[in-house]
């Protein structure tokens, strides 16, 4: 019986959202696809961006629960 413990990496959740490091390498990458972007660099917030909606969508995401908002 093999008892070494079996590495796995975590995909982390924070309240409802991907949180550590699988968050951050997921929104850097999907910024750099241009999938999402800020208005100005020192924003805190991204938005989704046309091209994001598409992709996003080609991945079966379904965007319609995310409600629109002013920036």
């Amino acid at each position: 019986m093999n008892t070494k413990p079996v590495k796995i990496k975590p995909a982390k959740m924070c309240y409802e959202h991907i949180g550590g490091k699988l968050g951050q390498l997921l929104a850097l990458t999907f910024a750099e696809k241009g999938w999402i972007a800020k208005k100005n660099p020192t924003d805190k917030h991204f938005y989704i961006t046309d091209l994001g909606q598409i992709e996003f969508t080609k991945l079966g995401i379904d965007l319609t629960d995310i409600k629109a908002e002013s920036l």
